[in-house]
């Protein structure tokens, strides 16, 4: 089915969509219980504006602030759904970087990716960020300082993981307002 679906995207798209499917396959197989446990994630987030792009007419790469932010926003996504699970994990053997880091630490660097990544796509697009793009960013600094207070309390809380679903929902909200700018 993954293949029939990639192959509908033609060639340079359906590769790029294929490519993150390994990406999954490599976590899932390997990766997931070592240092490099984010990696996978940023490859495959970071392609997905490629998966984009290389299946419109004519493809194209997108640009590399399109890249660098669906990269950024897959970290933060790994670390942030890994949050729950540190406990059983560990106790299974799984030693992923945020298992690593601590609880605390892995929460942080999670809101101070997905802040990153919202600069990114503030000033990553040619020609000035509209009025929409920097209310996405400030909304997103703004909920950014919560996570970070909720982050001190308990990193793996419901309100934390709310808040870095906002962050990741204002990001994505910011990069449709970038049109075809990817």
């Amino acid at each position: 089915m993954t293949l029939a679906l990639s192959a509908a995207l033609g060639w340079p798209g359906g590769a790029a969509a294929l490519a993150t499917v390994l990406c999954a396959w490599a976590y899932n197989l390997s990766l997931k219980a070592t240092v490099l446990s984010w990696l996978p994630y940023a490859i495959a987030f970071g392609m997905l504006p490629a998966v984009a792009t290389l299946s419109a007419s004519p493809p194209r790469w997108p640009a590399a602030w399109a890249l660098t932010a669906g990269g950024l926003l897959g970290v933060a996504a790994h670390l942030a759904n890994v949050l729950p699970d540190l406990g059983d994990d560990v106790a299974t053997g799984i030693r992923g970087l945020p298992h690593r880091i601590g609880a605390r630490t892995t929460a942080l660097t999670a809101a101070a990716i997905l802040l990153t990544a919202s600069a990114v796509i503030l000033f990553g697009p040619v020609g000035q960020p509209g009025t929409w793009r920097w209310a996405g960013f400030a909304a997103a600094v703004l909920v950014a300082g919560a996570a970070a207070r909720l982050a001190y309390g308990d990193p793996s809380s419901r309100r934390f993981f709310r808040a870095i679903i906002l962050i990741a929902a204002l990001d994505l909200v910011s990069f449709a307002f970038s049109g075809i700018r990817l």
